[in-house]
């Protein structure tokens, strides 16, 4: 069995952050989503370190959640645990970061990679990307940020159009959505990440990080009432015939028939 982990590397300011879960599309299990928390506490900590990139090792990016390790928590209106001194991947709870990570993207991109991906400050995707956000066509609903984050960057339409559907869309529509903000060749989104990373560290460090704060006072003071019932929304979700459903739908390989129950 893969067990998810990062890669870590400094590289003078910046912290490289690799998912390295290859073999299984670099999906989230819950080693994975801890090991990134565990390495943006690490980028917190070091006073030397002013920037991370986030990216993928391997051909995707993420192919979302390993739903089958998260169902119990889910379940139960709860997110995983993270070890002492990490940070939330998605920023939902506990402290938010103050050092800004801009992400690279290729390949891959379901569910949870969205959702970090909307918890990073500036993204680079590769023409080869193909986002989705599909838990629509596993009787559930998002609940790592995009129905509360994805509007605020793309306008409601723009969001509704994917959140509701499930329908894949590729890096010129993301680009277009202001979802992310560069488009690469395959293969030169990180150096892209890299390069706008370095430019932001060699900035005045507490400048950055007040720029930081002060943006998100607006932003996040704003989501706090809709972060309140992500979870206990879920519940019953999780509980329905439409979910057991969405799950044996892709086991199967097939179209789910939903019946609304």
């Amino acid at each position: 069995m893969s067990v998810g982990k990062v890669t870590t590397e400094k590289r003078g300011h910046i912290l490289l952050i690799g998912l390295d879960r290859e073999a299984k599309y670099n999906a989230f299990d819950l080693a994975l989503y801890q090991e990134v928390g565990k390495a943006y506490g690490e980028l917190e900590r070091d006073d030397e370190l002013r920037c991370a990139v986030l990216f993928a090792h391997g051909k995707h990016f993420t192919a979302g959640v390993d739903l089958a390790q998260w169902q119990d928590y889910f379940g139960a209106g709860e997110w995983p645990p993270l070890p002492d001194g990490a940070y939330d991947p998605v920023m939902l709870k506990g402290k938010p970061r103050t050092k800004p990570v801009v992400c690279a993207i290729h390949g891959i991109c379901f569910t949870i990679g969205i959702e970090i991906m909307l918890a990073c400050d500036i993204c680079v995707a590769a023409t080869d990307t193909r986002f989705a956000q599909i838990e629509i066509k596993r009787g559930i609903y998002p609940v790592g940020g995009a129905t509360i984050r994805w509007h605020m960057e793309s306008g409601w339409g723009n969001a509704m159009r994917y959140l509701l559907t499930g329908d894949e869309f590729d890096a010129h529509e993301a680009y277009r959505m202001n979802l992310i903000q560069a488009v690469t060749d395959p293969g030169e989104e990180l150096d892209k990440a890299i390069e706008i990373a370095e430019t932001i560290a060699k900035q005045a460090p507490l400048g950055v990080y007040a720029t930081l704060k002060s943006a998100r006072l607006t932003r996040y003071a704003a989501e706090q009432a809709a972060l309140k019932e992500l979870l206990s929304d879920l519940i019953p979700l999780m509980q329905s015939d439409d979910a057991k459903e969405g799950v044996q739908s892709f086991v199967e390989r097939r179209e789910a028939n939903f019946k609304g129950r």
